[in-house]
């Protein structure tokens, strides 16, 4: 089963979670770190990656699976 990998806020630090698991699969000083590991994690498994901002909400979002509606061009 394919988890969507998410990138959220953790008091001063971001932590890299997949869908319905209770701990984090790493905690990071910078946004930017986390999203570098997300983004492998996301590429293993074929599955969504889902950036949140420091309010908590997504603020962008990456497929690297096998996307249905591809873009043309």
């Amino acid at each position: 089963m394919k988890k969507n990998v998410h990138v959220v806020p953790k008091k001063d630090e971001w932590a890299v979670v997949t869908e319905n698991s209770t701990r984090p699969v790493k905690i990071t000083s910078t946004q930017k770190e986390a999203i570098e590991r997300a983004t492998e994690i996301a590429k293993n498994n074929q599955s969504e990656l889902l950036i949140h901002g420091k309010d908590g909400k997504i603020r962008e979002k990456n497929s690297y699976g096998n996307d249905p509606c591809p873009p043309k061009g």
